[in-house]
């Protein structure tokens, strides 16, 4: 197993879908959903636009759309989230801002996962 992580550094700018697998940080622009199996990290230069489904995601900047994780959803001190959380557990630091609902719990996880097969059927 690759304990590899992955950097799009703050220059780098992305309109479109993203997918990776393992670890990736991004310090930069995304626009689009950023899908995968594997755990991301958003940077405090980073500007995430769109929806986030991931195993688990730590956000030290800021997110404009909805997180969907299987595992664990950490804001940290200076995080910004807008928009829904559904994730097996969660951490919000102090002086984290977070505008939306949150579903916290295995059952939470499984019903996004089941309304996602749904939707695509």
């Amino acid at each position: 197993m690759s304990t590899n992580k992955n950097i799009l550094s703050s220059d780098v700018e992305i309109k479109g879908s993203l997918k990776f697998s393992n670890d990736l940080i991004i310090d930069g622009r995304i626009e689009g959903e950023v899908t995968s199996d594997g755990s991301l990290t958003v940077g405090e230069n980073a500007l995430v636009i769109g929806e986030i489904r991931t195993k688990s995601v730590i956000v030290f900047g800021r997110v404009q759309g909805n997180i969907t994780v299987t595992d664990r959803c950490e804001l940290k001190s200076n995080a910004i989230q807008e928009g829904d959380i559904v994730a097996g557990t969660m951490a919000i630091e102090e002086g984290a801002s977070f505008s939306g609902r949150s579903s916290v719990g295995k059952s939470a996880v499984a019903n996004a996962q089941a309304k996602k097969a749904a939707a695509q059927a």
